[in-house]
């Protein structure tokens, strides 16, 4: 990853629009949160987000999808502080579907987190990755628990090996059901390890962010 300092860019295709009705994702507090996270650990937060991305060979961009845009004004001002053009748009006029799409040349979706295990940018990869594939229950009252889903299992035993550098125990990597689905890994997070990876971790996606916050309400 390339270790430019965080600076403000005009996207390819003009100022980033905010879409009507959205909120603002980057309140001040979570605005200092990316500035204070420097270069490398927001294209590691990236990294990590574009587990669930993809890449376009014809157009040399990579592609992030989701039916809440507020995430993606989110990752946007994560790529102006780099300076990474990008670009935001609804997929179909019916759809309740956006796209953000960006040429941020330090992306790729075969990127190796391994080198990243034991550092603070690997705490930023997770963050990025549980925004993306990762979950917990809506339901405040719902049992808690914090769980991880990707299609590749060394992936996974990546990511498992970065959380458990910082004390973070988890769970057997297991695939529910080959039948359902052979390829599909996921792990929890160990209940005895639930609080301080809300506190270390934590979230940058908008309502994970708030779920978490209700969570660590005592």
């Amino acid at each position: 990853m390339s270790s430019n300092n965080p600076t403000g860019a005009d996207n390819q295709q003009g100022s980033r629009q905010r879409r009507p009705n959205g909120d603002c994702l980057t309140p001040q507090r979570l605005h200092a949160e990316l500035l204070a996270t420097g270069a490398k650990g927001l294209e590691a937060y990236l990294q990590g987000a574009l587990r669930d991305g993809t890449r376009s060979a014809l157009h040399s961009t990579h592609r992030f999808g989701q039916s809440d845009p507020r995430w993606l004004d989110l990752l946007a001002e994560c790529l102006e502080l780099l300076g990474a053009r990008n670009w935001s748009y609804r997929e179909g006029s019916a759809r309740n579907y956006w796209v953000l799409e960006t040429t941020a040349p330090f992306l790729d979706i075969d990127f190796d987190a391994r080198p990243l295990v034991g550092t603070p940018e690997g705490i930023a990869y997770v963050r990025g990755y549980f925004d993306a594939e990762g979950g917990m229950p809506r339901a405040r009252n719902a049992r808690l628990y914090l769980q991880f889903t990707q299609k590749s299992y060394p992936s996974s035993e990546v990511l498992a090996e970065i959380l458990e550098s910082w004390d973070i125990e988890c769970g057997r990597i297991h695939n529910p059901s080959t039948a359902v689905d052979p390829n599909d890994w996921r792990f929890y997070v160990r209940a005895r390890s639930q609080e301080r990876f809300m506190t270390l971790v934590s979230s940058w996606h908008p309502r994970k962010r708030r779920q978490i916050a209700t969570r660590m309400v005592r």
